[in-house]
């Protein structure tokens, strides 16, 4: 009989919304793919052959032709020739994660915008429960509340209204009421247990890591039972009951580096699984103890400001935004309790999170005390080393910079003096922390974009930190980080408010796609601006430089990488600043410190390789001026991303608004988690 689909039954006037057609199209061709291999495996006669019994992807293309269709989604891979397209500018709920606090400024912030602000509660209790918690409404605190079970709240920033629901405010799933069957916590699911392969790594809770070698059934007491079979060391085989299957779990360890196997009986097992525990109980004992440190040590009481103080805040040559004021304010009061400072102040990327490191670091050397300022990398040293010593050029400050831009001769002189006391502000990447950098009376300590570096540099910073004022900044916090902020543990300030005129980046995700890179290219050219690509792979960084000449056959292109010469590099960068080239291809070293207003457009190639925090940094390094700014995310096609990478770049679409780095950082704690100390 003829292959009928639920399409046939559709009359020719229905409207079909399809969300994310490329997934769909993935999906089926995959169902098919696995049909096919089934069949071929059972070659049982009784089978129908898939292509009888179900539709293809490209006889689902024809099906729906008749139809009216309606495409929505992120991944914008397929938009149809000919297609209307609307873009309905909605954002998803703010993150709060239960902070009332947050949750308060939040609402007078965009009542000022005049927005209308509607918060949906699950019944009459939880309403009475927020009009307690959130007081009467007032006219520079507008908000509405009403008993509605919505799924998730959203904003419409074009039509000033924003729709929250109590289970995200207080980072809660939502659940709808269903009877649920007791079931095993842990363990193995289903679909892992139907997705192992026999020669897969499966760990169990008590036994350790084996091989899995398939099911078998075998006589326990005469009676026949269904076991998991599992291979150790020395041949050792374990059968695992099915009713224990929540003791086994799926190895998940580095791609491509194969597991040692445990030896049965050895007792390895246990050893490994204690010192792990103890390991772990260590690191939260030792967070708690430092922070119980911080509370109770009595720190350097700074002075109040001084005239000299005064004057270089007024040389600022831009007007503070009021949460820049807010955040120098806390800060200041911080410095001159006699408790240590541990503030962590998250601003978007340039939200002049600098000026409020400037103005402390001043402060601190007003007080005879030393600065170090540490930062990620060689570029971002450079660059607020310029930015120090050229607002405090008209004082007795001395301001020194520690990178690979120094020469050996250089830097050993600097340590010299740092030790002596001679150099007021030391800034560099961790060679600040080195065994042979030793400073005379440190008396503050910054830390810029704290979550790019490793376990040993913070280890490092915990010996100053008990005692010394430590001031972190950053756009996108780590979630533990977020986590101690929220909980209390650190103070936090954040700068939500944009510079004047700023213009949110227009972001967009694309499959890597020639004609698309050209005309972004071509449209900033025509309005004079220059353009990074940013490329993460040195080996083939050269090719794709060459890719873009031919595509752009005009145009100078030039390529940086951080396996260069210092003395290349920053001759690169110099030139891209002063505009003696168009299009600079680079690998992430670009993310943090490079400040070329001129340069307003740029594409970020295999973006789904990215972490959140690092793509946000990167797009922060256009829409700098006054002009609108671009930022393509490149992909391979939406099928071959990982739900991780999809949700990932998502985010960052969504969160493009001035101002987002905050809630990137929530959703990174969502999609992350944040653990519990």
């Amino acid at each position: 009989s003829e292959k009928q689909s639920l399409f046939d039954y559709l009359p020719d006037d229905t409207l079909v919304l399809l969300h994310e057609p490329d997934l769909i199209r993935t999906e089926i061709a995959r169902y098919m793919e696995e049909a096919e291999k089934i069949y071929t495996e059972k070659k049982d006669s009784s089978l129908v052959l898939p292509e009888q019994e179900y539709l293809s992807p490209g006889e689902l293309e024809e099906s729906l032709k008749r139809f009216r269709l309606l495409l929505s989604g992120t991944f914008r891979e397929t938009a149809e020739n000919g297609a209307e397209s609307l873009k309905i500018t909605s954002a998803p709920h703010p993150q709060f994660n239960g902070s009332f606090k947050l949750l308060r400024s939040w609402i007078e912030e965009k009542t000022l915008e005049g927005m209308e602000i509607i918060i949906l509660c699950e019944n009459q209790n939880q309403r009475e429960r927020y009009e307690e918690l959130l007081g009467e409404p007032t006219d520079n605190f507008r908000y509405r509340i009403g008993v509605f079970v919505l799924h998730e709240g959203f904003l419409m920033p074009e039509q000033k209204l924003a729709i929250l629901t109590d289970h995200q405010i207080f980072n809660r799933y939502h659940r709808p009421q269903i009877k649920r069957r007791k079931s095993h916590k842990g363990g193995i699911s289903f679909k892992e247990l139907k997705d192992l392969n026999v020669g897969d790594y499966v760990v169990h809770v008590d036994y350790g890591i084996g091989k899995f070698a398939g099911f078998k059934k075998i006589k326990v007491k005469d009676v026949i039972q269904e076991s998991a079979v599992l291979t150790y060391q020395g041949d050792s085989t374990l059968y695992v009951n099915v009713s224990s299957l929540h003791k086994l779990k799926k190895y998940s360890g580095k791609e491509g580096a194969a597991p040692r196997i445990t030896k049965l009986g050895s007792g390895e097992w246990a050893r490994k699984k204690a010192k792990t525990k103890s390991k772990v109980k260590d690191i939260a004992r030792e967070l708690i103890e430092l922070y119980a440190k911080r509370k109770a040590k009595q720190a350097y009481q700074f002075s109040p400001d001084t005239p000299w103080q005064m004057e270089m805040e007024a040389r600022f040559e831009f007007e503070e935004t009021p949460d820049q004021l807010k955040a120098i304010e806390s800060v200041k009061a911080d410095m001159e309790s006699d408790q240590p400072m541990d503030r962590l102040i998250c601003g978007d990327v340039g939200f002049g999170k600098t000026e409020v490191a400037i103005r402390a670091a001043f402060k601190a050397v007003m007080d005879q005390k030393q600065v170090a300022v540490l930062v990620p990398t060689t570029i971002l040293a450079d660059q607020h080393w310029k930015t120090f010593a050229d607002r405090m050029k008209d004082f007795p400050v001395r301001v020194e910079v520690l990178s690979r831009f120094r020469t050996a001769a250089e830097q050993k002189e600097i340590v010299k003096e740092v030790k002596k006391g001679n150099v007021d502000i030391l800034i560099g990447t961790h060679r600040i922390v080195s065994k042979d950098v030793e400073f005379h009376d440190l008396g503050l300590m910054v830390i810029d974009e704290e979550q790019r570096f490793g376990v040993s540099v913070k280890e490092k910073l915990k010996e100053f930190r008990a005692t010394v004022d430590v001031l972190t900044m950053t756009a996108t916090p780590i979630p533990r980080t977020m986590q101690f902020s929220l909980m209390g543990a650190r103070d936090l300030s954040i700068i939500n408010t944009p510079p004047v005129n700023r213009q949110p980046v227009y972001t967009e995700i694309h499959s890597f796609n020639q004609e698309l890179i050209r005309d972004a290219i071509l449209q900033e050219i025509s309005r004079g601006g220059q353009i990074f690509f940013v490329h993460n792979r040195v080996k083939n960084i050269e090719e794709v430089a060459d890719m873009i000449r031919q595509l752009v056959p005009d145009i100078r292109v030039r390529f940086a990488h951080g396996q260069m010469t210092s003395a290349r590099l920053e001759k690169i960068i110099h030139d891209f600043y002063n505009h003696r080239f168009d299009v600079l291809v680079s690998t992430n070293i670009i993310e943090n410190g490079i400040d070329i207003p001129n340069a307003n457009t740029i594409m970020i190639n295999n973006a789904n390789h990215f972490g959140l925090s690092e793509l946000h940094q990167l797009r922060g390094r256009v829409g700098r001026s006054m002009r609108k700014a671009f930022c393509y995310l490149l992909t391979p096609p939406v099928n071959r991303l990982t739900a991780e990478a999809r949700k990932r770049l998502r985010a960052l679409e969504e969160y493009s608004d001035l101002g987002s780095g905050f809630n990137i950082a929530m959703r990174d704690l969502d999609i992350r988690g944040a653990g519990d100390i």
